[in-house]
């Protein structure tokens, strides 16, 4: 391939994500679920450090729409539950680092949106770099490293009372860019996909989102 063509693909990816922002999300789940619980009506059970917080409600309300949507019932009062929910959140920063030649005039460093799980997790030219090129065999190299976000959500649901847990989902999800608000939607819409899912199997499920970063059914 010409050496001319690899900035006109970088170009080409960055137009296409351009156009279309999907968010991929690992999900694993562990449940005992049966039909049984389905008419159950439920509460969310926020911790001590999550009463009053504006982050937390904001979450709530985007797991109570995927849960209106599944058909369950939120009890007017907490008393009245027979099921409870709580979710947790967070999100951590990891540095990647990609080895290049110090002289490769057409390295534009991965794409927006690439991790280190991404399609190119070794940079632009692939695991084995630009090395079966003699034109560079034996060159001086150089590292850059950039930041990718690693978030993560995970949702419970029990039972009220005596606290037996019938599902447990993790959405692990990671970008470029750091704010974990604005990939929430996307990651509670993964968490429920085809509820309750296969017990003990992590999937991936690409969401689409618009310009907003809500979901696009």
């Amino acid at each position: 391939m010409k050496r001319w063509i690899y900035p006109v693909l970088a170009l080409a990816t960055m137009l296409l994500s351009g156009c279309a922002t999907v968010i991929d999300n690992n999900v694993t789940s562990f449940h005992a679920w049966t039909p049984s619980y389905n008419d159950k009506p439920y509460a969310f059970a926020p911790t001590k450090e999550q009463e009053n917080n504006l982050e937390y409600q904001n979450y709530a309300s985007l797991i109570r729409q995927e849960l209106q949507f599944l058909g369950f019932t939120e009890a007017k009062e907490a008393r009245q539950a027979q099921l409870q929910v709580s979710f947790s959140y967070g999100m951590n920063t990891e540095q990647v680092v990609v080895t290049r030649p110090a002289y490769d005039p057409f390295f534009y460093g991965p794409a927006p949106g690439w991790g280190r799980f991404g399609p190119r997790p070794f940079g632009f030219y692939g695991p084995y770099g630009p090395f079966y090129d003699p034109f560079w065999y034996g060159g001086p190299m150089q590292s850059t490293s950039y930041p990718v976000f690693l978030r993560r959500l995970q949702i419970g649901i029990s039972e009220a009372g005596e606290g037996k847990k019938l599902f447990d989902v993790v959405v692990d999800s990671e970008g470029s860019r750091a704010g974990l608000a604005a990939a929430m939607p996307a990651m509670v819409r993964a968490a429920f996909d085809d509820f309750p899912g296969p017990s003990g199997v992590t999937r991936q499920v690409r969401i689409k989102v618009d310009k907003d970063g809500q979901p696009m059914d």
